[in-house]
């Protein structure tokens, strides 16, 4: 029922920029929004997120987390949506999203950043990202944010691709939503400079931590925690 429900809102238009971005078939083109009627329907149903997220539909998968009960799910689970997670869409967005949700999320994520592989790191900073752009700045440990960002200051520039891009939003986070930080990541996103992000067969893109940073400063937006995490 659901994989017919969420069939009939694909878009031809929205699968070719899904698949633009890394995805590949199966997969229907379903904008996110238009799952909020159904998800609303269905709540937290984790067996049914299991079954959906089985199904190497990239719609199904990124559906599976949304409704997904990330309090009954272990490590282990984790670790198994990872291994499915073929791209950054699932990895950060999806994967890392859940795995905020949950007691276990900093253990997962430190193990994730430590592999070695490219999407498991992507998807252990985002989860970070995740962390501190909702939770209470209380709940984290300051020099472990410290070491954190020093860690990225001497790494990013040789680490894969979307590892790169996933530690430049941890500085960029750290910068506006984690005060007790917010100077030393200002600092570290200077010494940073720019960020090139190369791409398959498209233009690089270049990020600049530092100045992303400053433009939240200028709006006042400093200490910016969001209310939700899961759409």
């Amino acid at each position: 029922m659901v994989m017919q429900e969420l069939e009939a809102l694909g878009k031809e238009r929205t699968k070719k920029m899904y698949i633009s971005n890394g995805a590949h078939e199966p997969l229907f083109g379903v904008a996110t929004g238009q799952m909020k009627p159904i998800s609303k329907k269905i709540k937290k149903d984790q067996s049914l997120a299991e079954e959906l997220y089985a199904t190497g539909n990239y719609d199904a998968m990124y559906f599976a987390g949304v409704i997904a009960d990330p309090l009954v799910m272990t490590e282990a689970d984790f670790d198994r949506w990872m291994d499915a997670a073929y791209f950054y869409m699932l990895s950060d967005y999806v994967v890392a999203v859940t795995l905020s949700e949950t007691d276990i999320a900093q253990t997962v994520a430190d193990k994730w950043i430590a592999s070695g592989e490219e999407l498991r790191m992507s998807a252990g900073w985002s989860c970070y990202c995740w962390l501190l752009g909702n939770r209470p700045d209380a709940e984290f440990n300051t020099n472990k944010i410290a070491s954190m960002l020093d860690q990225v200051k001497n790494t990013i520039h040789d680490s894969p691709e979307r590892t790169k891009s996933a530690m430049n939003n941890f500085l960029y986070t750290v910068g506006v939503s984690y005060l007790p930080l917010h100077d030393k990541a200002v600092e570290n996103a200077k010494a940073v400079g720019t960020v090139e992000l190369k791409r398959d067969e498209k233009k690089s893109s270049f990020l600049i931590p530092s100045k992303n940073i400053q433009k939240e400063v200028d709006k006042g937006r400093i200490g910016f925690k969001r209310k939700y995490v899961r759409c």
